[in-house]
């Protein structure tokens, strides 16, 4: 990310593209959702289509990420998030 954002956008690419044909080609379960007999599981376009289309909540996957960037935030009001009236 750190090229992307330096204006480097070719060299990012490449890496990505790199990135990616690296852990598709490894073979692995490259996903990280937990959910146990999901049909979806490393399925991530569809899945997102799916979460999209119900509007109601993130896949498993996009959690860990979301809350470590919603975590600083948080800290500014001593994490005393609570519901609206």
């Amino acid at each position: 990310m750190a090229l992307f954002r330096s204006g480097d956008s070719a060299e990012a690419g490449q890496l990505q593209d790199e990135f990616l044909a690296d852990v598709l080609s490894s073979g692995e379960d490259y996903c990280s959702c937990a959910a146990v007999g999901c049909k979806f599981h490393g399925k991530c376009v569809e899945c997102v289509i799916i979460h999209r289309g119900h509007g109601d909540h993130l896949p498993n996957c996009f959690r860990d990420m979301v809350n470590r960037r919603l975590e600083p935030l948080s800290a500014l009001t001593e994490h005393t998030l609570r519901a609206g009236k």
